[in-house]
């Protein structure tokens, strides 16, 4: 079995996110031992947008990942931060009006090694 690539790895691990919690595209890039990636982590996500949504979109939670400020930062393009903000209302999470989330009360710790190193060596 060969190991996932990047965009494989970013999904593996937002899958993990759980309800009611929001992580950093930092925080994602960081786990999977590329800290300076949390732009190709955005890319990532945003390009599940270019595959058929109605098949990622339940399977990769990407409205969990917000920006390391505790603000949605995805373009309005399309509805794009307002949904982000519906789901993560539907989800429990408290959204601001100006997009912004208490990382003190919704941020998820993350990963522990061994789920890392599972998601790195492209383990279920």
């Amino acid at each position: 079995m060969s190991a996932p690539n990047f965009y494989e790895q970013v999904y593996a691990v937002v899958r993990r996110v759980p309800r009611g919690r929001v992580t950093s595209y930092g925080r994602v890039a960081a786990m999977l031992g590329r800290p300076n990636a949390a732009r190709a982590v955005g890319y990532a996500l945003g390009a599940l947008g270019d595959k058929d949504r109605g098949s990622h979109l339940p399977q990769v939670p990407w409205y969990r990942v917000i920006n390391s400020v505790g603000r949605i930062s995805t373009p309005n393009t399309n509805g794009g931060a307002d949904l982000q903000a519906r789901l993560l209302r539907q989800d429990g999470v408290v959204v601001g009006e100006d997009l912004r989330i208490d990382l003190s009360v919704y941020l998820w710790e993350g990963l522990h090694l061994v789920e890392i190193d599972d998601i790195l060596a492209g383990r279920p």
